[in-house]
């Protein structure tokens, strides 16, 4: 039966006759966009796209990887992973640690994918990438255009197999919404930190903090409640009840901090006592350095006028001999 003729999609990528090297097809896609393609182990390419491949791990991604494999933060991080910045930043991050001479994900096999139920997003989302537009600097994520677009690689034989979807349906299949869901804010940091540019570079203090909050819940949850965080910061007890043992409700409470601490976006308080102790320390501080330079006015001024004595007890010296 043929397929009816679908509508013409917008042209994102101008020119003709150059080359794409990143295998992107020049459409804006939406929801409603068809798509063919289908990947199983009866596909000839089968797993080829599993090797030489840079994958970043995104927190919820860690997390349900190491949930699968029973491991700690720790033991994940150095047996699956290594360090890698995230794009066009300065921002660190995780990668997953290429094996073998074909440089293959650690979790493929040739019957597929070990740990299929909780691939990384980045796995589920090939081949319809997502693009977020937002002009001057908007970061309201209801202000940008949002588009999808097809990743469509010489080696893949996917696109030849005759299953046909929406993009909608395909990404529901793939169970990207509730991976877009879980990655929203954290991107988000992402995007602003990539908004400041190269000229306003995150501290080694900051980086280090966004590592470890990112990538290694255990010490964060450790560092709120063996810390004085929660004497720092006002968080309401039904929050405290959640994180204290539910993974995901302190994923979410770690980019609500990331973003405070980093950006200063709303959403998490100092203590209104702390700020009190604060101020009043600061203006102690002021006094005190008013106080001492007045101190080392008067010491100079009284230098000054030893001085002066002196050399008129000399000059009248000088004139009796």
């Amino acid at each position: 039966m043929a397929q009816p003729k679908q509508p013409e999609q917008k042209r994102v990528f101008p020119g003709k006759g150059n080359p794409n090297p990143s295998n992107i097809m020049p459409q804006k896609l939406d929801a409603h966009s068809p798509l063919q393609f289908q990947c199983h182990p009866g596909v000839s390419c089968f797993t080829a796209c599993c090797h030489a491949i840079k994958i970043i791990l995104t927190p919820y991604d860690i997390l349900m990887l190491r949930k699968r494999l029973n491991l700690s933060a720790d033991e994940f991080i150095t047996t699956y992973t290594e360090p890698a910045y995230l794009e066009k930043t300065d921002m660190p991050g995780l990668q997953l640690k290429l094996v073998g001479e074909k440089q293959a994900c650690p979790f493929v096999t040739p019957e597929g994918c070990t740990v299929y139920a909780d691939r990384p997003s980045a796995c589920r989302y090939y081949p319809v990438g997502m693009a977020d537009f937002h002009e001057g600097g908007n970061e309201d994520e209801d202000a940008g255009e949002k588009f999808f677009f097809l990743v469509k690689e010489p080696h893949c034989k996917g696109h030849e197999e005759p299953k046909h979807w929406t993009i909608g349906e395909w990404r529901a299949d793939q169970g990207v919404d509730v991976r877009d869901e879980m990655n929203k804010e954290w991107l988000r940091l992402v995007m602003r930190r990539k908004s400041f540019g190269h000229q306003a570079a995150l501290s080694d203090a900051a980086k280090r903090m966004f590592f470890m909050t990112s990538t290694d819940l255990d010490t964060f949850r450790s560092f709120i409640f063996e810390s004085s965080f929660l004497d720092t910061y006002e968080v309401d007890q039904d929050t405290i009840d959640r994180i204290k043992t539910d993974d995901v409700a302190l994923m979410l409470f770690s980019f609500t901090y990331l973003a405070n601490s980093l950006f200063g976006a709303p959403g998490l308080n100092i203590r209104a006592d702390k700020l009190r102790n604060k101020m009043e320390q600061l203006q102690k501080q002021q006094k005190d350095k008013v106080k001492q330079a007045e101190q080392e006015y008067e010491e100079l001024k009284a230098e000054r006028d030893r001085m002066l004595a002196e050399r008129g007890r000399k000059a009248e010296n000088d004139q009796k001999n």
